[in-house]
């Protein structure tokens, strides 16, 4: 019983361990008006910026020879990739000092101000379920594995806000927001690249050779992203293992595994476009092994 009170003192773990269970945001009820109009800013930023003047603008026939299904992946992927810099650049400050530095969701965002860590995260949080929601509705084309995987984002991110709203019997409440955060962060940050990946495929799609390093480029950073990403996760979920109520005990880890499998089939597809790129390479006279 020493022994473990000493450890104790020494590592304590994760600011994440101390956090109240409260609201997390005076923000939170009124999500559902915050992710409507996001998903009108989506459709004004697309329709009127992106398909109607910048696309043809800035690649001229590479874009209008695009068939419809590779034209709608083509503009998804450049909204898609603004969207992430936009929540990295707003929401990585307030996520981290909650996660592991020493604020709380109601520590102000700037000093003298009225916005708060938790408004931030609650606007972030429903920009990420926007991201996902807008490529379900808009793609001509999506494989099982990422419906499957945009489908359980959605989901369990709004499910978090839903929990703040009843925090007060909801004891994972506060822990289960900052955790579906951690998840984002990296989803974020891993999911990045593969973007510009694609939006490079389309604009150069003879240099292979090229290609063939932005493509194992992508498959890298996915599978090291993913390890990762487990690695910070179930740091976390143990830390946090006498929190959590048996319900979340069990499905974190399952909920886990899903992300981690969708990842791991992009980054499967990924190592199968740079095979393809280097096979091609090999076909280019002079480049022949």
């Amino acid at each position: 019983m020493e022994a473990r009170k000493e450890i104790h003192t020494i590592y304590h773990g994760p600011h994440v361990i101390d956090l109240v269970n409260e609201a997390i945001s005076r923000l939170a009820p009124f999500s559902a008006l915050i992710l409507t109009i996001t998903l009108v800013v989506f459709f004004l930023v697309r329709y009127y910026l992106f398909e109607s003047y910048l696309m043809q603008r800035c690649y001229g026939d590479k874009y209008a020879n695009l068939n419809e299904v590779n034209r709608r992946g083509f503009v998804n992927h450049h909204m898609a990739g603004i969207a992430k810099i936009v929540m990295l650049v707003v929401g990585a400050y307030p996520f981290v000092n909650v996660t592991f530095g020493k604020s709380s969701v109601h520590t102000l965002y700037t000093r003298g101000g009225v916005v708060t860590y938790g408004d931030v995260l609650i606007v972030i949080n429903q920009i990420f379920i926007a991201m996902y929601v807008f490529e379900l509705l808009y793609r001509a084309k999506l494989s099982p594995i990422a419906c499957a995987h945009h489908i359980g984002a959605i989901m369990i991110a709004q499910s978090a806000v839903a929990m703040s709203l009843n925090w007060e019997h909801e004891r994972d409440a506060t822990i289960e927001f900052v955790l579906c955060f951690v998840w984002g962060a990296f989803d974020l940050i891993a999911e990045f690249w593969p973007h510009v990946a694609i939006i490079l495929y389309r604009v150069y799609p003879k240099d292979h050779h090229f290609l063939s390093r932005v493509f194992l480029f992508s498959f890298i950073s996915t599978l090291s992203g993913t390890v990762i990403e487990t690695i910070v996760v179930m740091w976390l979920f143990g830390s946090l293992w006498h929190r959590w109520t048996l319900p979340f005990k069990i499905v974190t880890p399952l909920l886990h595994v899903v992300f981690s499998a969708a990842q791991l089939w992009g980054a499967k597809n990924f190592r199968s476009m740079w095979l393809r790129q280097k096979s091609l390479l090999k076909e280019v006279p002079g480049n022949a092994a």
